[in-house]
């Protein structure tokens, strides 16, 4: 192995939220690594995600897409493939948070929930996966959570999805890893993000929240960005159905 494995030159990547938070980071860290980016959100440009990869000398599309009313993905990768080229890396980072005591959980909100951070990842996963599989190679990446592995609070819907998507990510592994494509999955701690911005605003529980992480801060998009060009590059190939944490330490307490 050399560092030119972990080189992207050539590859377009798809990033779901590609315009903020963590989905900006990931799609700027694509391009650092040679990258051309696509992503989807709702509304039809990224401005800054768009000048930030640019800026690298790689190229960034906008595709509109609501997630929250997604039904088939097939006419997204559609247009994607024939605009822009074959997709090489699919990104599914988009995501909404809903929080209330579950005893008073909304079931409109559970389903909303559902929909956008399961529901809509497997139709992306199997749209892209149908033709990544056709042409023998491709990376998937699911953004997990740390409420993969344990329930949070005032947060059963989200914590059930992304308890999902870790299964999905083995199961979808199970059966394309030996056709040639990678899906993996990335679980970020407690990022400083706007999905954060409740919590980080209450006192007490963000200093609970910093007082279990042992690098003694919250996280930041930058630090999702070599753990993803790893699992989207060559270097990977052999890692098939992972859940890897960037927590700043958060599971190993």
């Amino acid at each position: 192995m050399n560092m030119s494995d972990f080189s992207l030159k050539g590859k377009l990547a798809v990033v779901t939220g590609g315009n903020r938070g963590l989905g900006q980071g990931m799609a700027v860290v694509m391009a650092k690594a040679g990258a051309d980016v696509v992503s989807i959100q709702r509304g039809d440009s990224c401005p800054e995600t768009a000048a930030q990869v640019e800026a690298l000398g790689q190229k960034c599309y906008a595709i509109s897409c609501d997630l929250a009313k997604l039904e088939s993905a097939e006419s997204v990768v559609a247009e994607i493939e024939e605009k822009f080229g074959p997709v090489d890396i699919l990104i599914n980072n988009a995501g909404i948070q809903r929080r209330y005591p579950a005893e008073k959980f909304p079931i409109e909100e559970w389903d909303l929930i559902m929909q956008v951070q399961l529901r809509s990842v497997f139709l992306m996963c199997q749209a892209f996966g149908c033709r990544m599989l056709e042409r023998g190679s491709g990376k998937i990446i699911n953004i997990a959570s740390l409420l993969s592995f344990s329930g949070g609070l005032t947060v059963p819907a989200y914590a059930a999805a992304k308890g999902g998507i870790a299964q999905l990510t083995k199961a979808l592994a199970n059966e394309w890893a030996a056709r040639g494509v990678n899906v993996n999955a990335i679980a970020p701690g407690y990022m400083a993000t706007d999905m954060n911005t409740a919590l980080i605003g209450d006192s007490t529980r963000s200093a609970q929240i910093m007082d279990r992480i042992p690098a003694k801060r919250w996280g930041i998009p930058e630090d999702m960005g070599g753990t993803a060009v790893y699992l989207a590059s060559k270097a990977s190939n052999y890692v098939h159905g992972q859940v890897i944490c960037v927590d700043g330490g958060w599971m190993a307490r």
